[in-house]
């Protein structure tokens, strides 16, 4: 059973049964008779034209959390797709710690003087103790985090650590690792009150544009938004309106609609947004077990570890 890994990472994973292949360049001729396919930031055409040309494909091991790129590229009902769930729980989470904290000591702006060579002194000296009408800190801030995986429960024990409050959405409400979870059923009540709005939704059908202007109409004007999810939950008109209109604090952003992010984009001009160019993974932690843990399975016919649902098309 021939087993393709690729070569975007550094897996320590000797297998007398794997091949090393290149993610920029279709898979060679004397490999399309591979059985599993694991990929790791591939090209979506590279992707598809594997769909097209390993027809004794049984299994497709993405190393990333969300495998919208690999259900893109067109793989048979008949193979199945595994996802790196808890690879990048720790690496997000600092990313989207790092961003919130960014966000509250505005660091954005005091990036901006330096380059100016301004003294920012707005930023410095006293300050007010409390408030109300701005982000500042996570002391007794309410941190709401939409999609509430494995990312989230990294991410939470920091924030409350700081001083937070942190309340999950999800898709059912209940608890979760110990921190109350609604439903965006309840965002009426629950996002006036947030100080931070931190996304962690992946790509799908449902997701797309899952933030848009009537959501962010509830959020409070001090509010901010941190985005370490997908680009395509995010309306970026809808979002970069809001900002314009002061009716948002600002936003920091991991993942956008299209990436890179156009030069034309307006986000990239405003003083209250930071871009960042989806950083917050990258780094596939425990990638050999999975694979190793998956492959054992695989052989044994078991269920895998992290299965992706295929959905029939509308």
């Amino acid at each position: 059973m021939k087993v393709l890994l690729p070569d975007s990472t550094d897996l320590d994973l000797p297998l007398p049964e794997a091949v090393t292949y290149a993610v920029g360049t279709p898979i060679p001729e004397e490999h399309t008779d591979a059985e599993v396919l694991v990929v790791w930031n591939n090209p979506g055409d590279q992707l598809a034209d594997a769909a097209r040309r390993l027809p004794r494909l049984r299994w497709v091991q993405t190393l990333a959390a969300g495998p919208d790129a690999v259900l893109k590229a067109g793989f048979g009902p008949d193979v199945l797709v595994t996802n790196g769930a808890g690879l990048h729980d720790y690496t997000v989470a600092e990313h989207a710690l790092a961003l919130i904290l960014a966000a509250a000591r505005r660091v954005n702006l005091l990036v901006r003087a330096q380059i100016g060579r301004r003294w920012a002194s707005e930023w410095g000296g006293n300050q007010p103790r409390k408030e109300t009408a701005n982000f500042r800190t996570l002391r007794d801030a309410h941190v709401v985090i939409w999609g509430f995986g494995g990312i989230a429960a990294a991410l939470a024990p920091h924030l409350v650590a700081l001083g937070a409050r942190v309340t999950g959405v999800a898709r059912k409400p209940g608890e979760r690792h110990g921190f109350p979870v609604v439903t965006a059923d309840d965002f009426p009540q629950l996002l006036p009150t947030a100080d931070v709005l931190v996304m962690i939704l992946p790509d799908t059908p449902q997701t797309r544009h899952a933030l848009d202007a009537d959501v962010l109409a509830l959020l409070p004007r001090h509010a901010w938004l941190v985005d370490v999810g997908r680009g395509s939950t995010v309306d970026e008109a809808a979002l970069l309106a809001a900002i314009r209109a002061g009716d948002l604090g600002g936003a920091a952003l991991d993942v956008f609609e299209t990436e890179p992010l156009p030069v034309a984009s307006g986000l990239w001009d405003e003083p209250n947004v930071i871009v960042s160019p989806h950083g917050a993974g990258g780094r596939p932690l425990g990638a050999e077990d999975l694979i190793r843990e998956n492959l054992a399975a695989f052989r044994a016919g078991r269920p895998l570890r992290n299965p992706v649902e295929r959905l029939p098309p509308d």
